[in-house]
């Protein structure tokens, strides 16, 4: 029974060993695709996009009647057509001279790395030339960059407008704060979908503005009744009446003009229009004024495709943190985009991973080599570790630079160190071994072990939260790789041993 017990831990280890190195691929349409998430790169080794963004000097064409009011709907006028109602075309430009300081410029910078910050992306550089304004903005090449840069462009202006007076009821200034929210699809009782939000929440003042215009622009039905006019005329002639037995002739006319009660329903609606940058996101009126300071957006439609779900996070993320991070003072656009390949190819970075697997297969042969079946099993186990932490390193979104890498192979020293210093205690009972022997040689390892190590253990976790990748994927890696060997040595190595040892 104990062998069948150590076969499965074995096996179970060489299961998880080939999902770690080779992965679990499955057919997708004409092709075979690994479902094993792939490792997180930073810019060292993966590359960057470099984008630079330059102060725009465009401008922003309106044209104007007579009195002076903002034409709507004007941008398919021609030139003629302007001439000939008499309209004005006028030429603001976005950045007016007062636009274009210092501090604007600053400010611009900072609110381009607030946003990178709030989506999670700590791998960036960003450089600002104060002299001209422009932007250098790097950061790590991977399936969502392209559509981070197209939101570098956004200077996040928000406006709730009159849709037909274009009046600005409120703006950025009243945005407390905005994120996203999803959750199951009530508005069908078949559908089983999930539905993402844009939530917003706006301030104590902006709460009150909520209200007045969700009290103010809603759909209003006036009614006129007409009521039913009845005429009756009745006309009596030649009444005579000769004697009791006379014949009285009557002639009564009776004209009824009737008409049927009719009703005129005239539905007026005031609706609002939200804008960001200009651009029109929805028209809407409301069905009951909005008294929790919150307007609840949707994203798309309920659905339960992974992909286009995550396409729709991802498009509420976006303009979340732009809403959130505030309004760019300065408006920008990209001048260059360009990929700058890392100085460290695929393939050195393979034959380094080669070099730390040989260094890693001749430790266990030497364990082996010292401890017989028990160095056996305590390779084994080490060769599940590494395979576990190379998945956790994946599935944690930890960001692998060169010191991350460095990080891993530092959390292999350390484990060897601990399988090592376990299996020395047992060594001079290897054919004679209790479980008793077992637990306490691996009370004692934990004990030595774990307090020798507490000064790295403090350090590596000030150095996850560092903002500077190389730092912070050292100290993420370590973290990770600690936890492993304090949680998985116990479970495995531990009871590997134990099943080794004869009963009590």
């Amino acid at each position: 029974m104990k062998k069948i017990k150590i076969l499965t831990i074995i096996l179970l280890i060489i299961l998880i060993t080939m999902v770690a190195f080779w992965g679990i691929y499955t057919q997708v349409q004409n092709r075979m695709e690994n479902q094993v998430k792939d490792y997180s790169y930073a810019m060292d080794l993966a590359g960057s996009r470099v984008v630079r963004l330059i102060v725009s000097d465009e401008s922003e064409t309106t044209v104007k009647d007579s009195e002076g009011n903002v034409v709507e709907d004007s941008e398919n006028l021609t030139d003629d057509e302007i001439a000939e109602n008499g309209y004005t075309k006028e030429e603001t430009p976005y950045n007016s001279d007062e636009v274009k300081t210092v501090d604007n410029y600053k400010k611009s910078k900072e609110i381009i790395e607030k946003r990178f910050n709030e989506l999670g992306i700590s791998n960036y550089i960003t450089k600002l030339d104060e002299e001209t304004g422009d932007i250098i903005v790097e950061i790590t090449e991977n399936e969502n960059t392209d559509s981070i840069v197209s939101d570098l462009e956004t200077t996040g202006k928000f406006e709730i407008v009159d849709s037909q007076t274009q009046e600005v009821l409120m703006d950025n200034s009243d945005i407390k704060l905005a994120n996203v929210m999803y959750g199951a699809d009530s508005s069908s009782a078949t559908s089983s979908g999930t539905m993402v939000y844009l939530n917003i929440e706006f301030t104590k003042e902006g709460k009150s503005k909520l209200e007045e215009i969700s009290t103010n622009y809603t759909e209003t039905t006036e009614s006129d009744d007409t009521n039913t006019t009845e005429d009756t005329n009745t006309t009596s002639e030649d009444a005579n009446t000769a004697d009791e037995n006379a014949t009285t002739d009557e002639t009564t006319t009776s004209d009824e003009t009737s008409s049927e009660d009719s009703s005129s329903d005239n539905t007026t609606e005031k609706t609002i229009t939200m804008k960001i940058d200009g651009e029109e996101i929805m028209t809407t009126s409301f069905d009951e004024p909005i008294r929790t300071g919150r307007l609840q957006l949707s994203i798309g439609y309920s659905t339960t495709d992974t992909d286009t779900l995550n396409g729709y996070i991802n498009q509420a993320s976006n303009m979340a943190v732009v809403l959130d991070t505030g309004n760019m003072p300065v408006r920008y656009e990209v001048d260059t985009n360009e990929f700058i390949e890392s100085d460290i190819t695929q393939n050195e970075l393979q034959i380094a991973s080669y070099v730390m697997l040989g260094i890693v297969g001749l430790a266990l042969i030497v364990l082996i080599i010292r401890y017989k079946l028990l160095g056996l099993l305590g390779a084994f186990s080490y060769v599940g570790l590494m395979s576990i932490l190379l998945l956790v390193i994946r599935y944690a979104n930890v960001v692998l630079s060169m010191e991350g890498i460095f990080g891993i192979a530092i959390v292999l020293i350390l484990n060897y160190i601990f399988v090592n210093k376990f299996l020395n205690k047992l060594k001079d009972n290897r054919k004679d071994l209790s479980k008793e022997e077992v637990i306490k040689a691996n009370k004692e390892t934990y004990k030595e072990f774990f307090v020798r190590i507490i000064p790295v253990i403090i350090m590596v976790i000030a150095f996850s939260f560092v903002q500077w990748t190389p730092i912070s994927s050292f100290g993420m890696v370590m973290i990770w790789g600690i936890a492993l060997i304090a949680a998985y040595n116990v479970i495995f190595t531990n009871n590997l041993l134990k099943l080794k040892a004869k009963k009590d």
